[in-house]
């Protein structure tokens, strides 16, 4: 599947589910805490209007997901590769 971005925070317990169950099923992504890295709550500010909530997830095609659920991730990780041609 294609990779994609995770922007989380060391407490929060929606981002600690969500990798747990990439994890598990072998999905990767990267991972980007908004507290830790320079820019990266701008980023998310600007997906969400404003709001710093997480996780949020960019997808490989550019689209974003503000709390996704797994299967929404995984149906989402599908599309992007079937549109790539992978």
């Amino acid at each position: 599947m294609a990779q994609m971005t995770m922007y989380t925070t060391s407490w929060c317990g929606f981002c600690r589910r969500l990798k747990t169950q990439l994890d598990r099923e072998g999905i990767g992504y990267e991972e980007i805490d908004i507290e830790r890295t320079p820019g990266a709550a701008d980023i998310v500010m600007e997906v969400n209007g404003g709001d710093r909530t997480v996780p949020t997830v960019v997808y490989p095609d550019g689209t974003a997901a503000t709390n996704p659920g797994f299967a929404e991730v995984k149906t989402a990780l599908a599309k992007a590769e079937a549109a790539s041609g992978a």
